[in-house]
Protein backbone atom coordinates (compact mmCIF):
# COMPACT_ATOMS: atom_id res chain seq x y z
CA UNK A 1 0.00 0.00 0.00
CA UNK A 2 1.50 3.32 -1.01
CA UNK A 3 1.81 5.86 1.78
CA UNK A 4 1.70 8.77 -0.61
CA UNK A 5 -1.34 9.82 -2.56
CA UNK A 6 -1.15 10.73 -6.22
CA UNK A 7 -3.04 13.94 -5.42
CA UNK A 8 -0.43 15.09 -2.89
CA UNK A 9 2.45 14.23 -5.22
CA UNK A 10 0.69 16.14 -7.98
CA UNK A 11 0.31 19.21 -5.77
CA UNK A 12 4.05 19.10 -4.87
CA UNK A 13 4.84 18.77 -8.57
CA UNK A 14 2.62 21.75 -9.29
CA UNK A 15 4.44 23.87 -6.66
CA UNK A 16 7.81 22.78 -8.01
CA UNK A 17 6.89 23.62 -11.62
CA UNK A 18 5.38 26.94 -10.53
CA UNK A 19 8.59 27.80 -8.69
CA UNK A 20 10.73 27.04 -11.73
CA UNK A 21 8.33 29.05 -13.92
CA UNK A 22 8.59 32.11 -11.67
CA UNK A 23 12.37 31.97 -11.66
CA UNK A 24 13.01 30.85 -15.21
CA UNK A 25 16.60 29.61 -15.56
CA UNK A 26 18.32 29.55 -18.90
CA UNK A 27 18.68 25.78 -18.78
CA UNK A 28 16.27 22.89 -18.33
CA UNK A 29 16.40 22.09 -14.61
CA UNK A 30 16.51 18.44 -13.59
CA UNK A 31 13.99 17.26 -11.01
CA UNK A 32 15.54 15.02 -8.40
CA UNK A 33 13.86 12.66 -5.97
CA UNK A 34 15.69 12.94 -2.65
CA UNK A 35 15.32 10.10 -0.21
CA UNK A 36 16.23 9.93 3.46
CA UNK A 37 16.27 6.45 5.01
CA UNK A 38 16.02 5.26 8.61
CA UNK A 39 16.32 1.98 10.57
CA UNK A 40 18.98 0.95 8.08
CA UNK A 41 22.55 0.05 8.77
CA UNK A 42 24.53 0.23 5.53
CA UNK A 43 27.37 -1.65 7.27
CA UNK A 44 25.21 -4.61 8.26
CA UNK A 45 22.07 -4.61 6.15
CA UNK A 46 22.20 -5.75 2.57
CA UNK A 47 22.87 -2.76 0.35
CA UNK A 48 20.23 -2.61 -2.30
CA UNK A 49 20.61 -1.71 -5.91
CA UNK A 50 17.95 -1.75 -8.59
CA UNK A 51 17.04 -0.13 -11.87
CA UNK A 52 13.62 0.81 -13.16
CA UNK A 53 12.46 2.24 -16.46
CA UNK A 54 10.30 5.35 -16.12
CA UNK A 55 7.40 6.10 -18.48
CA UNK A 56 8.92 9.47 -19.53
CA UNK A 57 12.60 10.18 -20.25
CA UNK A 58 13.92 12.00 -17.15
CA UNK A 59 17.19 13.18 -18.71
CA UNK A 60 16.79 13.95 -22.40
CA UNK A 61 20.29 15.44 -22.61
CA UNK A 62 21.98 12.42 -21.10
CA UNK A 63 25.13 11.64 -23.09
CA UNK A 64 25.61 8.15 -24.47
CA UNK A 65 28.28 6.33 -26.41
CA UNK A 66 28.13 2.92 -28.06
CA UNK A 67 31.18 0.64 -28.16
CA UNK A 68 30.39 -0.63 -31.60
CA UNK A 69 31.19 -3.32 -34.12
CA UNK A 70 31.12 -2.35 -37.81
CA UNK A 71 27.36 -2.80 -38.25
CA UNK A 72 26.58 -0.73 -35.17
CA UNK A 73 28.96 2.04 -36.24
CA UNK A 74 26.77 2.51 -39.32
CA UNK A 75 23.62 2.43 -37.18
CA UNK A 76 25.06 4.91 -34.69
CA UNK A 77 25.93 7.35 -37.50
CA UNK A 78 22.33 7.28 -38.69
CA UNK A 79 20.99 8.51 -35.36
CA UNK A 80 24.00 10.72 -34.56
CA UNK A 81 25.02 8.62 -31.57
CA UNK A 82 28.65 8.85 -30.44
CA UNK A 83 30.54 5.61 -30.97
CA UNK A 84 33.92 4.02 -30.37
CA UNK A 85 35.29 1.06 -32.30
CA UNK A 86 37.46 -1.76 -30.98
CA UNK A 87 40.43 0.05 -32.53
CA UNK A 88 39.55 3.19 -30.55
CA UNK A 89 39.33 1.16 -27.36
CA UNK A 90 42.66 -0.56 -28.02
CA UNK A 91 44.29 2.87 -28.32
CA UNK A 92 43.41 3.59 -24.69
CA UNK A 93 45.78 0.73 -23.91
CA UNK A 94 44.01 -0.05 -20.58
CA UNK A 95 45.45 3.22 -19.26
CA UNK A 96 43.47 3.81 -16.06
CA UNK A 97 43.50 7.58 -16.45
CA UNK A 98 42.22 7.43 -20.02
CA UNK A 99 39.51 4.90 -19.18
CA UNK A 100 38.45 7.05 -16.23
CA UNK A 101 38.29 10.07 -18.51
CA UNK A 102 36.12 8.11 -20.96
CA UNK A 103 33.81 7.01 -18.12
CA UNK A 104 33.49 10.66 -17.02
CA UNK A 105 32.76 11.91 -20.51
CA UNK A 106 29.48 9.98 -20.92
CA UNK A 107 26.54 9.33 -18.63
CA UNK A 108 26.07 5.80 -19.96
CA UNK A 109 27.35 3.31 -22.50
CA UNK A 110 25.91 0.75 -24.87
CA UNK A 111 27.87 -2.03 -26.48
CA UNK A 112 27.34 -4.30 -29.46
CA UNK A 113 26.48 -7.80 -28.26
CA UNK A 114 29.53 -9.20 -29.98
CA UNK A 115 31.89 -6.94 -28.03
CA UNK A 116 30.49 -7.03 -24.53
CA UNK A 117 32.70 -9.93 -23.38
CA UNK A 118 35.82 -8.21 -24.70
CA UNK A 119 35.31 -4.97 -22.79
CA UNK A 120 37.02 -5.98 -19.53
CA UNK A 121 39.93 -7.25 -21.60
CA UNK A 122 40.13 -4.07 -23.66
CA UNK A 123 39.52 -1.51 -20.93
CA UNK A 124 40.12 -3.23 -17.62
CA UNK A 125 37.63 -2.67 -14.77
CA UNK A 126 37.35 1.11 -15.23
CA UNK A 127 33.80 1.30 -16.57
CA UNK A 128 32.48 -1.18 -14.00
CA UNK A 129 34.14 0.78 -11.20
CA UNK A 130 32.42 3.93 -12.43
CA UNK A 131 29.10 2.06 -12.41
CA UNK A 132 28.86 2.48 -16.16
CA UNK A 133 29.35 -0.97 -17.61
CA UNK A 134 27.65 -0.92 -21.02
CA UNK A 135 24.18 -2.28 -21.70
CA UNK A 136 24.33 -4.84 -24.52
CA UNK A 137 22.45 -4.17 -27.73
CA UNK A 138 21.87 -6.75 -30.46
CA UNK A 139 21.66 -6.06 -34.19
CA UNK A 140 18.00 -7.07 -34.09
CA UNK A 141 17.16 -4.32 -31.59
CA UNK A 142 16.14 -0.85 -32.64
CA UNK A 143 19.13 1.25 -31.59
CA UNK A 144 17.18 4.49 -31.23
CA UNK A 145 14.62 2.78 -28.98
CA UNK A 146 17.45 1.26 -26.94
CA UNK A 147 18.94 4.74 -26.42
CA UNK A 148 15.55 5.99 -25.19
CA UNK A 149 15.27 2.99 -22.85
CA UNK A 150 18.67 3.73 -21.32
CA UNK A 151 17.78 7.40 -20.92
CA UNK A 152 14.52 6.39 -19.20
CA UNK A 153 16.16 4.02 -16.74
CA UNK A 154 17.12 5.18 -13.28
CA UNK A 155 19.15 3.39 -10.66
CA UNK A 156 18.69 3.30 -6.91
CA UNK A 157 21.80 2.23 -5.10
CA UNK A 158 22.53 2.44 -1.41
CA UNK A 159 26.15 3.19 -0.68
CA UNK A 160 27.48 4.20 2.73
CA UNK A 161 25.10 7.01 3.55
CA UNK A 162 21.37 7.00 4.23
CA UNK A 163 20.42 9.61 1.67
CA UNK A 164 19.97 9.11 -2.04
CA UNK A 165 19.16 11.40 -4.93
CA UNK A 166 17.89 10.23 -8.31
CA UNK A 167 16.89 12.25 -11.37
CA UNK A 168 13.22 11.56 -12.08
CA UNK A 169 12.43 14.26 -14.61
CA UNK A 170 12.91 17.88 -15.67
CA UNK A 171 10.93 21.08 -15.43
CA UNK A 172 9.82 21.08 -19.07
CA UNK A 173 7.74 17.95 -18.48
CA UNK A 174 4.01 18.19 -17.88
CA UNK A 175 2.54 17.76 -14.42
CA UNK A 176 1.18 14.35 -15.50
CA UNK A 177 4.52 13.12 -16.83
CA UNK A 178 6.41 14.14 -13.72
CA UNK A 179 3.78 12.73 -11.36
CA UNK A 180 3.82 9.39 -13.23
CA UNK A 181 7.63 9.19 -13.07
CA UNK A 182 7.74 10.08 -9.36
CA UNK A 183 5.02 7.59 -8.36
CA UNK A 184 6.73 4.77 -10.25
CA UNK A 185 10.17 5.66 -8.84
CA UNK A 186 8.91 5.89 -5.25
CA UNK A 187 6.97 2.62 -5.40
CA UNK A 188 9.95 0.85 -6.95
CA UNK A 189 12.29 2.21 -4.28
CA UNK A 190 9.94 1.04 -1.50
CA UNK A 191 9.93 -2.46 -3.03
CA UNK A 192 13.74 -2.56 -2.66
CA UNK A 193 13.71 -1.67 1.04
CA UNK A 194 13.82 -4.37 3.66
CA UNK A 195 10.95 -2.96 5.70
CA UNK A 196 9.36 -0.97 2.90
CA UNK A 197 7.84 2.27 4.22
CA UNK A 198 9.27 1.71 7.71
CA UNK A 199 12.69 2.47 6.25
CA UNK A 200 11.65 5.80 4.78
CA UNK A 201 12.42 8.89 6.82
CA UNK A 202 11.65 11.52 4.21
CA UNK A 203 10.97 12.00 0.51
CA UNK A 204 11.41 15.30 -1.29
CA UNK A 205 11.45 16.43 -4.89
CA UNK A 206 13.66 19.31 -5.92
CA UNK A 207 14.50 21.05 -9.18
CA UNK A 208 18.18 21.94 -9.70
CA UNK A 209 17.82 25.50 -8.44
CA UNK A 210 14.45 25.27 -6.69
CA UNK A 211 13.31 24.68 -3.13
CA UNK A 212 12.71 21.09 -1.98
CA UNK A 213 9.06 20.02 -1.89
CA UNK A 214 8.20 17.43 0.73
CA UNK A 215 6.31 14.32 -0.38
CA UNK A 216 6.62 12.28 2.80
Amino acid sequence: MSKIQVSSVRSSVRDLLKGSEEKKRNFNETVELQIGLKNYDPQRDKRFSGTVKLPNVPRPRMSLCILADAADVDRAKLIQLDFMTVEDLKKLNKNKKLVKKLAKKYDAFLSSDALIKQIPRLLGPGLSKAGKFPSPVSHAEDLEKKVTDVKSTIKFQLKKVLCLGVAVGHVEMTEDQLTANIMLAVNFLISLLKKNWQNVKSLHIKSTMGKPQRLF
